[in-house]
């Protein structure tokens, strides 16, 4: 893919005045609808819309929008019953945009941003080979734009997002269904490339469009890259985004929980923006109910029963009833714990790689109380309080392999992040030892997490032993994902 996307932060009303084009006019309508969509206040964008419809029938945007919609719907949602209703949308809407002025940069953008939707959307519900077909679509539609129109700074977001995800995507239906058409990415050249949008955009006539590169760049940071800056990151390009916006709650909260910091995660879903006017967003309630188990909070359970309640989609309810099966054992009731653990393997879908582990776990019986303690407080950030539960045991203690090495692994991780290399590595090496040839991913996640270690230390060499060690492991949970990030963190050390 081009790596030379030239940035130009000249006052481009000269070159584009009010983003207007024949029958593509970014208008105000259009505008307030735009922002509405990305403050999750969809039916203000509906709205809006409606008004265009009635004003400028023939603009070329409308669809554009209507499909942000759908988009934002099925994302917020999460139901198969909306997917399978609103994918009907797309053709109809490919067809007016293409019917429309072909010397607009918006004629063949507006095109790849309907493809690229729709190809996010369907690899949430297992359409794998679809999504292929429409990543490759968005990918060929943005190239020839860039060619045509390489001062139009949107054109950025898809293959940013394109690059990033193709570059580091984990073994599975989608990765070989886009291998069959050729297509790779590059994955810091995606990063770079959101990151001259979010730190140029404020500074150009595409503000607006601000906040959707920083959704996707904080999706791509974290979910993609496994990067340590994304929590930083998040917050620094988030902070200029109105408060009125659940999306930037969301966001936030989503990065902070993945990153450790659930004390800030609580408090920014506590603050959230609520009232009719904003989309139903059941995750958030899901999200809140990890926050708060994570530091060992029993009224937890509330925020997994609330989303159980008001979700009607097909993803997280099997890692919901897990974790109010966790609850139920931190309350001494094993027979609580079956009883969820039970719906863990019954209800819900495996769509999503969290509720494949769910189930899993479920079916595998009762955790060891104090390795669970120890593995929710270190996923909190809640480091001393895990180190507690752990510094006076040894992995003899326990009865079992995967208890063994769990232990191992748990103290690895926890010593790592207090910045006890040593005794991390000690750890690492000793869960390596005793796990290589189980079918649990403690093992292959340690060596991955002492590649890391090794990288920051500036050890090129025991890097990428590590790396390897990773890579040569198989037949394990999370193998593709760990494989992946093992194979970026050699592309790293090359390009050193």
């Amino acid at each position: 893919m081009n790596k030379s996307f030239r940035f130009f932060v000249t006052p481009l009303l000269l070159i584009f005045p009010l983003f207007s084009f024949a029958n593509f006019d970014f208008n105000s309508n259009c505008l307030n609808a735009y922002k509405s969509i990305f403050e999750l206040k969809l039916g203000n964008a509906r709205a809006y819309i409606s008004t265009e419809k009635k004003q400028h029938p023939n603009n070329s945007i409308i669809p554009l929008l209507e499909n942000y919609v759908d988009f934002f719907t099925v994302l917020t949602s999460e139901s198969k019953a909306d997917f399978d209703r609103l994918k009907g949308n797309k053709s109809a809407r490919l067809d007016q945009i293409s019917d429309d002025d072909k010397n607009s940069p918006y004629y063949l953008y507006a095109q790849a941003e309907i493809n690229l939707q729709w190809a996010l959307i369907r690899g949430r519900f297992g359409e794998y080979f679809n999504a292929a077909m429409e990543v490759k679509r968005a990918n060929s539609l943005l190239q020839d734009n860039n060619k045509k129109f390489p001062n139009f700074h949107l054109n950025l977001k898809g293959l940013g997002l394109i690059n990033a995800v193709l570059g580091n995507l984990p073994d599975g239906a989608l990765k070989t269904a886009l291998s069959t058409f050729g297509i790779k990415g590059n994955l810091q050249s995606g990063l770079n490339m959101f990151e001259k949008l979010a730190d140029n955009l404020p500074k150009s006539t595409y503000e607006p469009f601000y906040e959707e590169v920083v959704f996707y760049y904080a999706y791509v940071l974290t979910d993609v890259a496994h990067s340590p800056l994304a929590y930083a990151k998040t917050m620094k390009y988030t902070e200029r985004i109105a408060d009125t916006s659940l999306l930037k709650s969301y966001l936030q909260s989503y990065v902070c929980i993945k990153n450790s910091h659930s004390d800030e995660a609580i408090s920014i879903l506590a603050k959230r923006p609520e009232g009719g006017v904003y989309q139903p967003f059941p995750y958030l309630d899901y999200l809140e109910g990890i926050a708060r188990l994570n530091k060992l909070d029993l009224n937890s359970a509330t925020y997994f029963n609330r989303f159980l309640q008001a979700t009607k989609g097909v993803n997280f309810v099997k890692d919901a009833y897990l974790h109010l099966g966790w609850i139920s054992l931190l309350k001494g009731d094993k027979e609580g714990y079956g009883a969820f653990a039970a719906k863990a393997i019954k209800n819900g879908y495996t769509y999503m790689e969290k509720d494949k582990q769910a189930k899993s776990e479920a079916a595998a019986g009762t955790p060891t109380l104090d390795l669970l303690k120890a593995r929710l407080l270190f996923d909190g950030g809640y480091l001393n309080r895990a180190l507690q539960i752990l510094d006076n045991k040894k992995a003899g203690d326990y009865t079992n392999d995967k208890d063994k090495i769990e232990f191992s692994y748990r103290l690895g991780r926890v010593y790592d992040d207090l910045g006890k290399d040593e005794q991390a590595l000690a750890a690492y090496q000793e869960t390596i030892n005793g796990g290589k040839n189980l079918k649990y991913y403690f093992a292959a996640n340690a060596a991955l997490q002492m590649g890391k270690l090794y990288e920051r230390k500036k050890n090129e060499a025991k890097a990428k032993e590590a790396f390897n060690t990773a890579i040569a492991m198989k037949n394990h949970e999370f193998e593709s994902s760990i494989e992946s990030q093992a194979k970026a963190g050699l592309r790293r050390l090359a390009n050193n």
